[in-house]
């Protein structure tokens, strides 16, 4: 028997409204175009309870599996998953988080919705940029090439950036983020604050919520 994955919560925002976010506030950045059914990376590790809905199918997810664009992850209260994309690039889980990889294309970018829950994106310096956008239910993260967090902690919504930059939109206001700095969105449709310094127990207590050691 298969479980079913929990539904985006209804405050998610729309396709439409995203791609128009995008264009207005992210400078232009063009979604990948769709490749559903196209390999796009391996599962490398999975703990717990983790599923995967692809198109109508549900199943559990165990490490080794192939991902594919439109793949939907979703963990459990005791899961956690390592995702290896194409082009060098590391996805982790935390539990109770489901992210859908709308569309992604190495070394170039592309678009994924985290629904809930809380994600670290690494990858590595040195390597060419990207163009990539998470869409949330607090706003946008606009994203070029980089490491951060982005998910709730401490009561609120934080984006933490180890290196590179991001940019986070949120009621209509976008800040940019860089290397050792956070920003907080209390509520979904409020405006992030200013970037600050996050103190290194932050640091470690957000990665360690997808099971990431500083």
């Amino acid at each position: 028997m298969t479980r079913n994955i929990r539904k985006p919560r209804p405050f998610l925002i729309g396709r439409r409204t995203f791609i128009a976010g995008c264009a207005a506030t992210m400078g232009g950045l063009v979604a990948a175009p769709s490749r559903a059914g196209t390999v796009i990376g391996t599962a490398s590790d999975i703990r717990g309870d983790v599923q995967r809905k692809r198109l109508q199918t549900e199943e559990g997810l165990s490490t080794g599996a192939e991902i594919m664009d439109k793949d939907r992850v979703a963990t459990g209260a005791d899961g956690f998953a390592d995702l290896t994309l194409e082009g060098d690039t590391r996805i982790l889980l935390g539990n109770r988080t489901e992210l859908l990889i709308d569309s992604f294309i190495a070394n170039q970018g592309g678009t994924m919705e985290l629904g809930m829950g809380q994600m670290v994106f690494d990858r590595p310096e040195g390597l060419p940029k990207i163009d990539l956008a998470v869409r949330t239910a607090f706003g946008m993260i606009g994203v070029r090439g980089t490491k951060f967090f982005c998910g709730p902690t401490r009561g609120v919504f934080g984006v933490f950036v180890e290196h590179g930059q991001v940019a986070v939109e949120g009621g209509g206001v976008t800040e940019l983020v860089g290397p050792g700095d956070g920003v907080e969105i209390a509520r979904p449709g409020e405006a992030p604050n200013k970037p600050v310094k996050w103190k290194e127990a932050r640091i470690v207590e957000a990665y360690a919520s997808v099971g990431l050691k500083r």
